[in-house]
C-alpha cells in the first residue's frame, strides 16, 4: 500500500511540475487567439479589425485603432501606407518603452518566443506557425530585428507569400522600445523600412 501511495505522490509531483513548465514556455491561449485573428485579418488588409482613426502624421501613412489587442502590448494599431509602391497595411504592436535595456531585451525575447510558440488554426482548421532565426539583442547596437515568417506551404495561400512578423528592439533618445510588426516583406534581404514599422 505504501508503494502505491508513494507512486501516486511521485506521479502528482511530476504532473504538476510538467504543467507549470508547459505554462512557462507556452504563450497564453489569449495571446495565441489574438495572434490568429491578426493573421487571418491580413487577408482583408486588416479592415475587419480596424476601428477609428488615431492620427495622420502626414508622412506617408495613417494610424488606426485595432479591435484586437495582443496581450502584453501597450499599443496596437493598424498603419495604412500611401505610396505608389506600397498601399498595404501593417499591424503594429508596442511591447516596451523605457530606459532599461535589460527589461527591453527581455520583452523582445519574450515577444519572439510567444509568436514562435503559438500554434494557430487556419480557416480549414490546419495548424500553422511562425518560424525564423532570432537575432540577439545587443546594447551596443541601436537596432536589432528578428524576422519570423509563416510557413506558406502550411497555408497554400498566395496572399501570405512574404508575410512576416518583424520583432524589433531599438534605441532612441528616450531609451529603448520593442515592437512587433505584421506585414508583407518581399524578401529575406529587405531591411527594416525607413520609419521602422
Amino acid at each position: 500500500m505504501k508503494k502505491i501511495t508513494f507512486a501516486f505522490i511521485l506521479l502528482f509531483i511530476y504532473a504538476t511540475g510538467y504543467s507549470q513548465f508547459y505554462k512557462s514556455v507556452m504563450p497564453s491561449p489569449d495571446f495565441t487567439s489574438a495572434l490568429q485573428k491578426i493573421v487571418l485579418a491580413y487577408r482583408l488588409d486588416y479592415k475587419t479589425i480596424q476601428v477609428d482613426s488615431i492620427f495622420s502624421p502626414g508622412d506617408g501613412y495613417e494610424s488606426y485603432g485595432s479591435s484586437v489587442k495582443l496581450p502584453g502590448s501597450t499599443l496596437c494599431e493598424i498603419l495604412r501606407f500611401h505610396s505608389s509602391e506600397d498601399t498595404s497595411a501593417a499591424f503594429h504592436a508596442n511591447f516596451y518603452q523605457g530606459d532599461d535595456f535589460d527589461a527591453a531585451a527581455k520583452a523582445y525575447q519574450n515577444c519572439i518566443n510567444m509568436i514562435k510558440r503559438s500554434r494557430m488554426q487556419w480557416v480549414d482548421r490546419r495548424i500553422f506557425t511562425f518560424t525564423g532565426e532570432t537575432e540577439k539583442a545587443d546594447p551596443n547596437k541601436g537596432f536589432t530585428v528578428s524576422i519570423l515568417r509563416l510557413n506558406t506551404d502550411q497555408l497554400n495561400d498566395e496572399r501570405y507569400k512574404g508575410f512576416c512578423a518583424e520583432v524589433e528592439i531599438r534605441g532612441n533618445v528616450t531609451g529603448w522600445e520593442v515592437n512587433a510588426n505584421f506585414h508583407l516583406k518581399t524578401s529575406d534581404t529587405d531591411g527594416p523600412s525607413d520609419d521602422g514599422k
